[in-house]
């Protein structure tokens, strides 16, 4: 119903929890290389466990070859300098929220691209970094499969 997309993500457990997180909540996972590590990885098939085979998953060489090959329709950028509330939107079937790398989050030649209002924003307590990637994507699906009534659950 949703998809998740990942900017090339650098810690293996996260990934692991998200293709789990997507298992569980219907969506589609992308990601965007390169990635920071082997999807084979011990960390991440630990933290998959074998979620992997019940989530349909793309992997793209980069930005452009994600662009032109996902067919997600209407992205929104998951990002703390957003200015719109995650919670804002009434989102649709089939939207993406892109998340960027776990360190840098997203560059600033795909944060341009973005109008503000697909920019969005978790509330955090002010002087904080950040959530941890797999937790923000939990609360973006969530809050968008809620807003569908869970459907399909």
């Amino acid at each position: 119903m949703f998809d998740i997309v990942l900017y090339q993500p650098q810690i293996p457990p996260n990934t692991g929890n998200i293709i789990r997180l997507c298992a569980n909540g219907g969506a589609r996972l992308h990601l965007i290389h390169p990635l920071g590590f082997e999807l084979n990885e011990k960390s991440c098939r630990r933290a998959g466990l074998d979620y992997h085979a019940l989530t349909y998953m793309s992997e793209y060489e980069d930005w452009d070859d994600f662009n032109a090959r996902s067919g997600i329709k209407r992205l929104f950028a998951i990002t703390k300098f957003g200015q719109t509330r995650y919670d804002t939107p009434l989102y649709q079937k089939g939207d993406g929220f892109l998340f960027g790398r776990e360190t840098t989050g997203l560059p600033d030649d795909i944060h341009q691209i973005f109008a503000e209002d697909r920019k969005l924003a978790i509330p955090m307590m002010a002087g904080n970094r950040s959530l941890n990637l797999a937790n923000a994507a939990s609360i973006i699906l969530y809050e968008a499969w809620r807003q569908h009534d869970f459907n399909g659950a």
